[in-house]
């Protein structure tokens, strides 16, 4: 793909997600952040992990954004302490008539599929999305089936409650591209949303349009690798890893809080990001401001505290953005 063709396949992108905003905007108010998140998401191949308090709308919004893809199969697993793995990937059944086995495949088999209140389940139940998220295949008995394309997990998790929630696993977590936070909604905004009077409305009564297709978020995934990335900005990628990694070579202030830092995926997964902050604004090449945009959503679940940082209550972010003062670009 030579410049021309790059710069004009990219302005086109760009242009779609700005129509799925828009669409996602007819319903959802106030929440632009989560949406240009589950965006880039969409464009990097990835997972997102959004954490938020009960009624500020995660669910909701990825519920919208399944509308916008045509022919998109949309599925909703709701976690639960009961739950089984075989509820979410599917089982072998023996037909007694036809004398012979076959298979009923779970919810997982889906385009977008949103793991509701993810943390309400046992780590068992939990890892049998690890498959999955990781290698977009799913074994049942002795087969394995490759998942759809594309494929992508938007899992919530209520970080409010202690009681009847299993803390996530670590590998998994580190399976999830972006961990948002989603936060209240601006005054302002919260007036707009007494006036649509949300709860009341079914969803095809917002009028949310398809605006893109599979097989074009399919080859936008593809385009997004060709997005021109520096060496001087590969460099600044790598000395933010590698402050989460050795924070006192750094200076950080809260060097001692940190037990483990980000792993190479965080490298790849930076860059990816990046990227796709790029192609959103209608770019063919990064700035550092791309980076620093998606920092914390791409480092604050791969920085790992000690007991004392979480005894402290010290928060990923606050670390994130010191380093971000911190390091320069180079």
């Amino acid at each position: 793909m030579n410049n021309i063709e790059l710069e004009n396949t990219v302005e086109f992108y760009s242009r779609k997600f700005k129509a799925v905003k828009r669409e996602i905007k007819k319903a959802v108010i106030g929440q632009d952040a989560i949406i240009d998140t589950l965006s880039r998401s969409l464009i990097c191949n990835g997972h997102t992990l959004v954490e938020g308090v009960p009624g500020v709308g995660k669910t909701f919004t990825v519920s919208v954004l399944a509308r916008t893809i045509s022919g998109a199969v949309f599925q909703r697993i709701q976690f639960t302490p009961d739950l089984l793995p075989t509820d979410i990937t599917g089982v072998t059944i023996y037909d007694e008539k036809k004398g012979e086995f076959y298979i009923v495949k779970g919810p997982i088999f889906g385009n977008i599929v949103i793991g509701d209140e993810i943390n309400r389940t046992p780590p068992k139940v939990q890892s049998a999305m690890l498959q999955a998220m990781q290698e977009r295949q799913v074994t049942i008995g002795k087969e394995t089936f490759n998942l759809p394309k594309p494929f992508l997990v938007m899992a919530t998790q209520n970080p409010v409650e202690t009681k009847g929630v299993y803390p996530l696993p670590e590998a998994q977590v580190d399976r999830f591209l972006f961990k948002a936070l989603v936060s209240y909604p601006e005054k302002e905004f919260e007036t707009n949303i007494i006036e649509n009077n949300g709860d009341n409305m079914r969803l095809e009564e917002y009028g949310i349009e398809e605006v893109i297709s599979l097989n074009e978020i399919i080859e936008v995934q593809n385009v997004v690798k060709h997005i021109y990335i520096s060496d001087e900005l590969k460099r600044y990628i790598l000395h933010i890893i590698g402050a989460t990694r050795n924070p006192k070579k750094y200076e950080l202030e809260n060097a001692s809080y940190i037990q483990w830092g980000g792993s190479p995926r965080a490298t790849i997964y930076l860059g990816l990001a990046a990227r796709a902050t790029a192609l959103l604004e209608g770019r063919t090449y990064v700035k550092p401001e791309d980076i620093r945009t998606v920092a914390k959503e791409v480092l604050r679940h791969r920085i790992i505290l000690n007991y004392e940082g979480k005894a402290k209550e010290i928060h990923t972010d606050d670390i994130v953005d010191e380093i971000l003062k911190r390091v320069p670009v180079l």
